[in-house]
């Protein structure tokens, strides 16, 4: 080894909302020989960076080009509308659409979901984060409507949220370049589908026991050694 050989490892993006925390952990005990890089990207950048070959996967938000990227959906997040804490929505345990028909909704530049609109009435601009849409809704001026992680991320003492019965929804899932399925996104798809630590593995298990199987004898030459032909009593003198 020349020293100049760079250590191999998994570089993992994620959006913001996502906590893999749990899922690191786990790798870190089954490969503690590669090491892990988290890498968070805002949402809308998360599929130009697998793109560009600068993470393995990425725990984004769906949808994703499935005919570029593979895709496995992990969870969809309960929906949620942001409030100050004395607005009239905290009276109810969750609301739906209709109750927010003459609320006015800001729509941030980058807004998770997949609608053309908020409904309720349109904001006097477009927020560029979902970050500063929180700040205009502890203002007073407007409410957002967010998956229940953003929410919490952004959490403020003056603001709180309800769940959003029939609003759009949104799925994180594990997605990497469908020619890029390596190794090492093998072994972290087994840790987020939550096999065990034999069934990680078994791949390697796999290719570690074909040598035994090659070197051994076939069935039918194990029946043949069984039984030679024409065999002899061993004379005495053999036997000696």
């Amino acid at each position: 080894m020349t020293g100049s050989e760079e250590t191999p490892s998994f570089r993992l993006a994620y959006v913001p909302g996502v906590t893999p925390a749990k899922w690191v952990r786990i790798w870190n005990e089954r490969r503690p020989d590669i090491p892990l890089t988290l890498h968070q990207v805002p949402a809308g950048e998360a599929s130009d960076l697998l793109r560009a070959g600068d993470a393995d996967a990425g725990l984004v938000r769906l949808p994703v080009d499935r005919t570029f990227f593979s895709a496995i959906p992990l969870y969809t997040e309960t929906t949620v509308v942001v409030v100050p804490k004395d607005h009239l929505i905290t009276a109810a345990e969750e609301v739906t659409v209709a109750d927010l028909g003459e609320e006015v909704l800001f729509h941030p530049l980058d807004d998770v979901f997949d609608w053309d609109a908020p409904p309720g009435e349109p904001a006097f601009e477009r927020p560029a984060t979902t970050e500063d849409a929180v700040e205009l809704v502890a203002a007073g001026v407007g409410l957002l409507v967010v998956p229940q992680s953003l929410a919490r991320l952004h959490h403020r003492r003056d603001l709180t949220y309800r769940p959003l019965t029939d609003g759009p929804e949104s799925t994180v899932a594990l997605s990497w370049p469908e020619e890029a399925t390596t190794d090492m996104v093998d072994d972290f798809i087994g840790i987020v589908r939550g096999r065990t630590v034999n069934s990680t593995r078994g791949r390697q298990a796999a290719q570690a026991s074909q040598p035994a199987k090659t070197a051994g004898a076939s069935p039918e030459k194990a029946k043949r050694a069984k039984k030679p032909a024409g065999a002899a009593k061993a004379t005495p003198a053999a036997r000696g």
